[in-house]
């Protein structure tokens, strides 16, 4: 007979439930979320920004987003949770369960009564390779932020400037090229690209942003192959975490006036809804330098978006629709619509009508989170019908795009990789007076593949490559490298090399300089522009006197293998051509930010930029030119104080930018017509008043009243063969005030 014994049964029930143990848990690894957070004095609270997380005796690790927030890979085995951030002290807690987490951390300077702020203004993503500066809502309220383009005004890295002195155009920079070689997505989707260069940056209203992130140097290949000397990634208000309502007014002493209605409804735990609005507009003729022209364009623009999110534990959706209709109109003072095309008076008009949908579908694995599928679908129409005295312009374009995204790990989270496919289709249809219709399609099928090494607390890499199948120009590769070293916690090395390329639209993205007498020349056998971006940084976060400071340096250089020349060096003419020799730019940026007391913070910064490339002349002889309207030197001063509990916030901001060269055309000698630009200043300041609910602001720009002496060259003669409104180099307009009001419930 068989015979079981007491300790033979316990051992079986002994491997039975270490069997049942490992059946159930083993291998088995959970999200984790939470928020990292500091308590003021007066018991409310402000999130840290780029606080590390860290499991003890672990290699995976976290950082905190521009909302304090984190999301961190959780084993069985993963228990003591190891949180810092510079200038507060590392706390060490026991984590048994995935529930989310409310963690505060008290400041190195602090007593258990009372904890002192010391966030700076300038916010480094401390885990990314990228050199990537984030710029948050906090930073944003330094300044009106009617738009994306005054949303850099307090940023070092990026500056933004009117690219004519009449139409309204606004270019944006990085790394002393056009924001033409930067890659600018909206939420991951392309946006800022093709006939949106024109006015894109005007057509993406402040109050929607919630963030902002600027990355140096080339960007991921996952996100395609334009990326050339940055990527700029903007994060909208989303239906899930925005204010119930939130409106916002503005109204300027030049007659802008703007509103803006933002709406979110969480439905269920698994559905919300969102609805941004935007109205604004401008009719009151302005022309304080007397020269005949209005200063600013007359302009009403109207902006809508409604977007829907689904989220469950296995899938995240993401779908909505955009529309925007604008109508701009400028020139002579005297002129009306209804007068174009009269050659008794010069004017310009613009009427954009641009309509988006998007979708974005995430498989969620919430068993293993470091892997997900993600697919990412957008489609763009974007109609607009300009003139420019007698020359007509209409641009067309239907884009439609996609991207999958998978990614997983290898063995574990030191090995990861990103795989997957993209399609773009653009279909260009542009007309301008006296050339030929430029008629374009272009269909580029694409794969990419991304590996990234970590090496805990010490070395990341990334290093990808994707090859894109172009129909026009053919097959491509694109190759990018991407590595961060931390000498300590607190001092990162990072550098990167990659190439890049894209398809220009040389009249889109020369809109401004169509407001002239020039000839238009084009070369009928354009190439891509392509590049080869090096870059290295060093971010410094240390203790100043027992308060949190932090010292960056970067210097980048991109090499052009080919550009689209835009050549104005010739009177009477404006030529676009391939390069034919050389084309580079180096640039060099060092920037200090401080804490010194309480709730004030100081941001100092200078920028050197060298930018060269060879133009053609006539006989085929070449010359080195330095980059025309592009200032060498440019210092930022930046101080922001808030008074306790954030009552008043008072925020001042100091420009200087440098001489710059400007197009040398010998008949214009004859007007005193200089080569070189003078150095300038700006000054911008903002005081807020805060309520329990709302807010008010006042502010200013150009507050010390510079203008440039006559931007519109002949403006007297504006069918004459001197007239060229391209040439300003300068603020248009002069001292400009603000007052606006900000509402929220959350």
């Amino acid at each position: 007979m068989f015979h079981i014994t007491p300790i033979s049964v316990f051992h079986k029930q002994k491997n039975l439930l270490v069997f049942l143990y490992f059946i159930t848990f083993g291998a088995y690894s959970q999200n984790l979320t939470g928020i990292v957070l500091e308590k003021k004095a007066d018991g409310k609270t402000e999130a840290l920004i780029g606080a590390t997380l860290r499991w003890k005796n672990a290699h995976n690790g976290a950082s905190t987003n521009s909302e304090g927030k984190f999301t961190l890979v959780k084993s069985l085995e993963n228990h003591e949770l190891i949180i810092s951030s510079v200038g507060y002290k590392t706390d060490t807690i026991m984590v048994h369960s995935v529930n989310f987490l409310r963690i505060y951390l008290q400041s190195e300077s602090s007593t258990l009564q009372e904890v002192v702020i010391t966030a700076g203004s300038t916010n480094i993503d401390r885990m990314n390779p990228i050199q990537t500066e984030m710029i948050t809502a906090k930073t944003l309220g330094k300044a009106a932020c009617c738009n994306l383009s005054e949303s850099f005004e307090t940023n070092a890295s990026v500056s933004v400037s009117y690219a004519d002195a009449v139409t309204g155009s606004k270019q944006i920079q990085l790394l002393g090229l056009s924001g033409n070689y930067i890659q600018t997505n909206t939420e991951n989707i392309p946006n800022l690209r093709g006939l949106n260069t024109t006015f894109g940056i005007n057509f993406i209203p402040g109050t929607w942003i919630s963030s902002i992130d600027v990355g140096k140097g080339a960007g991921s290949v996952v996100n395609g192959y334009e990326s050339m000397t940055g990527q700029i990634n903007i994060e909208l208000q989303k239906p899930d975490l925005a204010e119930k309502l939130s409106l916002n007014t503005y109204f300027s002493s030049f007659g802008r006036a703007e509103i803006n209605l933002n709406l979110a409804n969480k439905i269920n735990k698994n559905w919300s809804v969102g609805l941004l609005t935007h109205a604004s507009t401008l009719q009151t003729r302005s022309d304080k330098n007397k020269d005949g022209f209005l200063d600013l364009p007359l302009y009403s623009q109207y902006n809508a978006l409604n977007r829907w999110k689904f989220q469950n534990e296995k899938y995240m959706v993401q779908f909505g629709i955009k529309g925007l209709y604008e109508d701009r109109l400028a020139g002579q003072t005297n002129f009306t619509a209804e007068q174009r095309g009269s050659r008794l008076v010069y004017g310009f008009g613009s009427l954009t009508k641009r309509i988006e949908f998007f979708s974005k579908t995430a498989r969620l694995f919430s068993d293993k989170p470091y892997k997900g599928l993600g697919l990412i679908l957008s489609g763009i129409i974007h109609d607009n019908q300009s003139y420019f005295g007698l020359r007509n312009y209409i641009g067309k374009q239907k884009t439609l795009y996609g991207n999958l995204i998978y990614q997983n790990i290898i063995d574990n989270t030191n090995h990861q990789y990103k795989a997957g496919l993209s399609y773009l289709l653009d279909d260009y249809n542009e007309t301008l007076s006296g050339i030929t219709p430029r008629l374009r399609q272009e269909s580029v099928t694409g794969a990419f593949f991304e590996y990234t090494y970590t090496y805990p607390t010490k070395l990341t890499v990334v290093a990808g490559g994707r090859v894109d199948f172009h129909n026009l120009y053919g097959t491509r590769f694109t190759p990018r490298i991407h590595t961060k070293y931390d000498i300590s916690p607190s001092v990162h090395l990072r550098a990167s090399a990659g190439k890049g390329w894209r398809v220009s639209n040389p009249l889109a993205e020369n809109y401004g300089l169509l407001v002239s007498s020039r000839s238009v020349q084009i070369d009928s056998n354009l190439q891509p522009e392509e590049t080869w971006n090096y870059g290295v940084s060093l971010s410094n976060e240390f203790l100043l006197f027992g308060k949190k400071a932090s010292l960056i340096f970067d210097t980048y250089r991109t090499d052009f293998q080919n550009q689209l020349v835009v050549d104005m060096e010739t009177a009477g003419l404006l030529k676009f051509y391939n390069l034919q020799g050389r084309s580079y730019s180096n640039s060099f940026q060092a920037e200090f930010n401080y804490t010194p007391i309480k709730r004030f913070e100081v941001k100092l910064a200078y920028r050197l930029f060298d930018v060269k490339n060879d133009f053609t002349n006539e006989d085929g002889s070449k010359t080195l030119l330095t980059r025309q309207f592009l200032n060498r030197d440019r210092i930022l001063f930046n101080v922001g104080y808030a008074l306790p509990y954030d009552k008043w916030k008072f925020d001042f901001t100091w420009q200087w930018n440098g001489a710059r060269r400007l197009p040398n055309m010998p008949e214009h000698l004859g007007l005193n017509w200089q080569t070189t630009a003078p150095a300038f200043s700006n000054i911008n300041a903002q005081v807020t008043k805060t309520f329990l609910k709302w807010d008010m602001y006042v502010g200013g720009e150009n507050l010390n009243n510079f203008t440039q002496a006559n931007p519109i060259i002949a403006a007297d003669d504006p069918f004459g063969r001197n007239f060229d409104a391209g040439m300003s180099w300068g603020p248009i307009i002069g001292r400009m005030v603000y007052v606006g009001m900000r509402y929220k419930i959350k």
